[in-house]
């Protein structure tokens, strides 16, 4: 039997059927300055939500024969697609909600090369630059809501958990839901998904009709973690870390819940932006929670932390176990304060100005086997800033793991090499070998091999 979709024809809706002949032609541009590549691996993901496969190579293994065409007609755009996953169809229709992330795909990428990654009044190579890149691109995806009271609450976690944990994730969004509070996580499934099918309910019995489930993804990672169906709200930055300072500028409180190492990447990314010296005063609630079998999951996380950068960062998280109402409940006490700390500042409630971020939160951290022997893993240094080194080193082992060139330079030169201090260095090793043994390294187990090793 046929698995794909030989061919179908959509017109997109609102301001992409303008495009002009030139953002066309970028978007089917097959050289290294064209779009067309990376817009073909975006919109395989996003037609390939819901299926297993989460890393990028399998996905285009599987699907070698699928292609995007943009043209412009007298009467608009038209995309052609070819040998499309037949999964993303109802009666030789795209679905609605992948058809609207398709559609936000193809707006990002536009968006971001043009206006901000080749505009010359965007300074890239500054702070404030990045920061103001970050605000164009959500700004331009409709994610700024002004007039609207602080109540969105980023949820951080794995996209591959055990049922409990999902489970879980949804008790934690619906307790949320009921307390009227919006949902944004990384779009994918697992915990990215459980919170927001769980506040879709709690919104429902509250009959609140303007439910916000925001998905922020970034190109290097969407095919492991395509956008889930309750994404309303989609939105693709250019690298990581703009994706992690959209996450942090637009949201008002933070859930962590158990993931594996690209949770780690996230929590020590927030570790380095609320430990920074000029961020002390400022009021964004952190809180990692999961259900009573998490709770050794939540140990070795805390330990790790408290054993590398210090108490300094422990004293910054609070950890609650199995008890969801009362992380929803003390989270929609955190809004009010949220609120009242952006009024007395007159800081934005949709985006968050006052952060500081150093350039180095900001740049691209390029996971070679070279960087990643060359971060500085020792612990003579500023809490804030060897949080920003161990992010690092979780970046690269995300990348080693789900990422197309991070894995094909895995299989080249063999796993990253990582050193630093021993202690440091014995607490990654233990803290990645327990996601090992809990199965947080990738979705087929039986496939794993380690991307790193610690030289001691």
């Amino acid at each position: 039997m046929n698995t794909d979709i030989s061919e179908v024809i959509i017109r997109p809706e609102g301001s992409l059927q303008i495009l002009s002949y030139q953002e066309a032609q970028q978007l089917c541009d097959v050289s290294d300055a064209g779009l067309n590549d990376l817009l073909k691996r975006c919109a395989l993901a996003v037609l390939n939500t819901g299926a297993s496969e989460d890393d990028e190579p399998t996905l285009l293994n599987k699907y070698k024969r699928f292609s995007i065409e943009v043209t412009v007609k007298g009467r608009g755009v038209q995309l052609v697609l070819k040998n499309a996953p037949r999964h993303a169809f109802v009666d030789n229709k795209l679905i609605t909600g992948i058809k609207e992330h398709l559609f936000a795909v193809i707006r990002d990428l536009i968006y971001s090369q043009n206006e901000v990654l080749q505009n010359p009044d965007l300074n890239l190579e500054s702070s404030h630059g990045i920061t103001n890149s970050v605000f164009h691109i959500a700004r331009n995806a409709l994610l700024m809501k002004p007039n609207i009271l602080p109540n969105i609450v980023v949820c951080w976690g794995g996209h591959s958990i055990p049922e409990d944990e999902y489970k879980y994730s949804k008790h934690l969004g619906y307790e949320l839901g009921l307390r009227n509070l919006d949902i944004c996580t990384g779009c994918g499934p697992g915990v990215m998904k459980g919170p927001m099918k769980g506040a879709i309910l709690g919104h429902g019995k509250q009959r609140y009709k303007n439910g916000r489930y925001i998905g922020i993804t970034e190109p290097g990672i969407i095919a492991a973690e395509a956008p889930n169906a309750f994404v309303n709200e989609l939105c693709i930055m250019p690298d990581i870390e703009k994706r992690l300072e959209a996450f942090i500028r637009i949201g008002h409180g933070i859930i962590i819940l158990p993931g594996g190492p690209g949770t780690m990447e996230e929590l020590l990314y927030l570790l380095s932006v609320i430990l920074h010296p000029e961020n002390q005063e400022l009021m964004l609630p952190v809180i990692l929670t999961g259900d009573e079998c998490s709770r050794q999951y939540f140990e070795s996380v805390m330990n790790f932390i408290h054993s590398t950068i210090g108490p300094a960062a422990t004293e910054k998280l609070e950890v609650i176990i199995g008890h969801a109402r009362d992380v929803a409940f003390k989270m929609q006490q955190n809004m009010e304060e949220v609120r009242q700390d952006r009024k007395a500042s007159s800081d934005a409630y949709y985006y968050n100005w006052r952060l500081k971020l150093e350039l180095d939160h900001q740049q691209p951290f390029l996971p070679t086997h070279e960087n990643m022997a060359n971060l500085n893993l020792y612990g003579n240094q500023e809490p804030h800033k060897l949080a920003s080194e161990l992010r690092k080193a979780f970046s690269g082992i995300v990348a080693g793991n789900v990422k197309a060139e991070g894995i094909r330079q895995i299989k080249e030169h063999g796993p990253f090499e990582l050193r630093g201090d021993p202690h440091i260095m014995e607490a990654m090793d233990t803290l990645l070998h327990s996601f090992v043994e809990q199965k947080r390294m990738k979705l087929d187990y039986s496939e794993y091999r380690p991307c790193y090793k610690i030289d001691r």
